[in-house]
């Protein structure tokens, strides 16, 4: 009789990917994202262990929405407090914070867990080209356009 095979913390590589996202879509750059974190791109995925990769996502700034969502969605936050709900839309967030932007959509596409906590800790987004992970030897992932 086949057993089905769990994933251990021993048996675990991480590795390191940058993803450039230079005019890339917004959702289809963190569905690629969250599916690396995950580790579902590997043979030995198991749903309750954090066996993903590393990503680091360079050009953050350079990512591209499509239709009007630029003036019609909005980042919304809450602070508890009556009357507490702060809207920033993704025009200015994209000019102040463009790794923000992708950082909750990367988020929403990942368990709503301790798991995924700590899969989020494993992505690294940011605005420019360069990043301090070169000691890391990431290598590069290309994502379909």
């Amino acid at each position: 009789m086949r057993t089905t095979y769990i994933a251990k913390p021993a048996d675990l590589e991480d590795k390191w990917w940058v993803v450039d996202a230079e005019g890339l879509v917004l959702g289809r750059v963190a569905a690629e994202v969250a599916i690396i974190l995950r580790g579902k791109h590997k043979p030995i995925f198991t749903p309750h262990v954090n066996c993903g990769d590393h990503v680091i996502v360079i050009n953050a700034d350079k990512i591209v929405l499509t239709g009007k969502k630029l003036d019609q969605k909005f980042q919304e936050r809450y602070s508890y407090y009556p009357g507490g709900l702060k809207r920033t839309s993704y025009r200015v967030l994209m000019e102040t914070h463009p790794e923000r932007a992708l950082e909750s959509a990367i988020k929403g596409m990942l368990p709503h867990t301790r798991l995924g906590r700590a899969m989020m800790k494993k992505c690294r987004i940011y605005a420019s080209p360069t990043h301090p992970h070169e000691a890391q030897k990431p290598e590069v992932r290309q994502l379909s356009r």
